[in-house]
């Protein structure tokens, strides 16, 4: 048989009942951290909310550029899916994989296409890895809307990255 330890119960008093603090809403909304350059810290998630909360959090004349790039992306692809993984948004196509990733550096905003020595004409930026392509977005250029859709297009149109 198993005796249960029995322990008297205490009498709960004033000097024994505490107040939980009250919690400041503007601390509990933190903005993100940012990392090395800039790059908004946030938590992977898939949908555009995570996609949002990255752009809203993208630092000064950057965040200008993650909601012109957000829009042009959707209005071009407009069944594009959407995620944040390893602190950058990724778009892609469901069932085809992630076609365009976006990064945060300090002096400028870049543009990974996964694919991107694929398409016509290539974008400028080399990349170490194999098919991969970049455009990087400094404060003082001026998007080519036209030429970066067609981009965006043609990357969609192709087999994207399984991440």
């Amino acid at each position: 048989m198993i005796k249960k330890k029995v322990t008297a119960k205490k009498k709960l008093t004033k000097t024994t009942i505490k107040k939980s603090p009250k919690i400041d809403k503007a601390a509990a909304k933190k903005k993100p951290v940012l990392l090395s350059g800039g790059n908004p810290q946030i938590a992977k998630g898939y949908g555009d909310g995570p996609v949002q909360e990255y752009i809203a959090a993208m630092p000064g004349w950057k965040k200008e550029i993650g909601r012109k790039l957000d829009q042009l992306i959707v209005r071009t692809v407009p069944h594009v899916s959407k995620a944040v993984k390893w602190n950058s948004p990724l778009y892609g196509i469901e069932g085809q994989g992630w076609f365009l990733g976006v990064h945060v550096f300090a002096k400028y905003v870049k543009l990974a296409f996964f694919n991107g020595a694929s398409l016509k004409p290539m974008p400028p930026g080399a990349s170490k890895v194999r098919g991969n392509r970049y455009l990087d977005i400094r404060e003082e250029d001026e998007i080519d809307e036209a030429q970066l859709s067609s981009w965006i297009k043609q990357a969609s149109d192709l087999p994207g990255e399984k991440m």
